[in-house]
């Protein structure tokens, strides 16, 4: 049994090392589109709420 956790520990380090890690730069780039995009739909969906509120407000009340 530790035989396989010690194959699975090395295994992993060995996959990291091969891992195409991001740049600094292209992280804060994609981390400025995630925060953009998030509040764009942020947004959107406010003001569609907005709009259905004050539409049900005016036919329903």
């Amino acid at each position: 049994m530790f035989s396989k956790i010690k194959s699975y520990i090395i295994e992993s380090k060995q996959e990291f090392k091969r891992v195409n890690w991001p740049t600094k730069q292209e992280t804060s780039r994609m981390t400025l589109v995630v925060v953009i995009l998030s509040l764009a739909t942020a947004l959107f969906l406010g003001a569609l709420d907005f709009i259905f509120r004050y539409l049900l407000g005016k036919f329903i009340l």
